[in-house]
């Protein structure tokens, strides 16, 4: 039996199309956190195969995509405003159309997955699969690459988010735009048998994610580990009145007795993206305060320095004699926020990235990097949005003993976008199956282990810090051996097939 003429497709009115589809793709927004309504993405999800169905083909299909794109990023991408909203008065203007514009740029991969599945007559759902993942794909590397938001992650509030383990976040989008396609097939030709499969397979999800789920470590006896959180707004945090009261709360945290009855000091201690206020090669007297209060233990921090005229986003390692012992240097920056693409072009118009330290923004470190943080072992290094790319943490040169994040998330206000920044990183803890440990300015800070469980943490908008045992790395998971081989190896069979079955049909 083939994918298309479903019985209950009819025309219905062009006007009412384009409302659906950006309904449906808001339905699968509330997916994403602080909603976490993931039963509810999973209807927009099969609500956007359904009416692909019930559209004709070619530029209106084209147009359901990327309408049901444009929902689906304008919603669960609304934070995006709130880095311009800083400095409303200079780059307020710029909040609407930097979400309309992002939303409706990534749109238009899905856009190009809808028209590219309505060339297929006969299998026009399992092509949809095919080039919807290929899109989601396509989106985590081209042009840099922007990853947030997978259709897989709509999972993440639920057990079946333990696949990334096995299936990496691609493989996982291809499971559950395939569960959708073979849902909304069931729903315009209906049986008893598409019903119970679609459950069934649900039911495979949700429990196979259950028996993946690590169980819960026994702690007792691991060293302790101390995340900082200054909860530095970001319109105060470099206002000269500001900087000593943010930074000397930081030192106090620091320098104060562990909250863990009867353990010993910190093992390590870690400061968030940017909270050191002077560059690294002026820092002498700064870090010489900063190792005082530490009182022996090392401490990783996020600081900026120059080099050869450069400006670099960099965490810095203070041994526990208050030596910087190694420096990492941020690869992965954020288009028009840390560099600016065609920046003599902009220049003319007067525009410069959100967080440009010098013309131009900040230089590009030499890629994944391991820190060694002695009888802890090996960690990478991440910071900020480096943490939303799983394969940048696959690229890294030996398998670490943790993920060591530092970010500065009041760029994204106080709703969706911490929520969504903690959640990613959860997954990449499930993928590579590490404990990760996550500094943030204004939170969330938090102690994940290798299952993606959150084993202490700081609220969002709150100063303070937590002491908390650093969990063990679990075994060597499926995605960290093979990486998004395994999706790529099924959307090339599947194209494969769709291409023959189309060949053998012409001839």
């Amino acid at each position: 039996m083939t994918d298309g003429a479903p019985s209950l497709s009819r025309p219905f009115p062009r006007w009412a199309r384009l409302p659906l589809a950006v309904g449906f793709g808001m339905l699968m927004g509330l997916g994403a956190a602080p909603f976490d309504l993931w039963p509810i993405a999973l209807v927009g999800c099969v609500g956007a195969f359904w009416l692909f169905l019930n559209t004709p083909k070619g530029i209106l299909a084209a147009g359901t995509g990327w309408a049901v794109g444009f929902g689906y990023f304008g919603l669960s991408l609304g934070w995006i405003v709130e880095p311009f909203l800083v400095d409303a008065a200079s780059t307020g203007w710029m909040a609407p159309f930097g979400l309309l514009g992002l939303a409706g740029g990534l749109a238009l991969f899905w856009a190009l997955a809808f028209w590219g599945a309505g060339q297929s007559r006969r299998h026009p759902l399992a092509a949809l699969v095919v080039t919807w993942s290929a899109a989601e794909l396509a989106r985590a590397y081209v042009l840099t690459g922007f990853p947030w938001g997978l259709v897989g992650y709509v999972w993440a509030p639920s057990p079946g988010i333990q696949w990334v383990s096995v299936i990496g976040p691609h493989g996982l989008t291809i499971l559950t735009l395939a569960w959708a396609a073979f849902s909304a097939k069931a729903i315009c030709t209906p049986s008893a048998i598409r019903a119970i499969t679609v459950a069934l397979v649900l039911a495979a999800i949700l429990g196979g994610g259950w028996l993946l789920t690590p169980p819960q470590q026994d702690l007792s006896g691991r060293p302790i580990v101390r995340l900082i959180q200054p909860n530095a707004a970001q319109h105060e945090k470099w206002n000269p009145a500001m900087v000593p009261v943010f930074f000397d709360r930081q030192v106090t945290y620091t320098a104060a007795p562990t909250q863990i009855p009867d353990s010993p000091r910190p093992a390590l201690i870690v400061w968030p993206e940017t909270s050191v206020p002077v560059l690294l090669h002026r820092a002498g007297e700064t870090l010489a305060m900063i190792s005082d209060a530490a009182q022996g233990s090392p401490v990783a921090l996020g600081i900026q320095r120059a080099e050869s005229g450069n400006y670099f986003n960099s965490l810095a390692v203070l041994d526990g004699y208050g030596d910087v012992a190694q420096v990492y240097d941020k690869h992965h920056l954020v288009p028009f926020g840390e560099y600016m693409p065609a920046a003599e072009l902009f220049k003319r118009w007067n525009i410069a990235g959100l967080a440009a330290r010098a013309e131009g923004g900040y230089a590009a470190g030499p890629g994944p990097q391991l820190i060694n943080l002695g009888p802890l072992g090996l960690a990478l290094p991440l910071i900020c949005y480096e943490a939303v790319f799983p394969q940048d943490v696959q690229r890294a040169p030996v398998r670490p003993d943790m993920l060591l994040q530092i970010t500065n998330d009041a760029w994204f206000g106080q709703w969706s976008g911490p929520y969504q920044h903690l959640a990613q990183a959860r997954i990449r803890a499930i993928e590579q199956g590490l404990p990760l440990l996550r500094a943030a300015n204004t939170g969330v800070s938090a102690v994940i282990d290798g299952g993606g469980r959150i084993i202490a943490s700081l609220p969002l908008g709150e100063a303070g810090f937590i002491d908390a045992p650093l969990p063990l790395p679990l075994r060597l998971t499926i995605y960290a051996r093979t990486g998004d081989l395994s999706a790529l190896l099924v959307l090339f069979v599947s194209t494969l097939g769709l291409i023959r079955f189309k060949s053998n049909k012409a001839h």
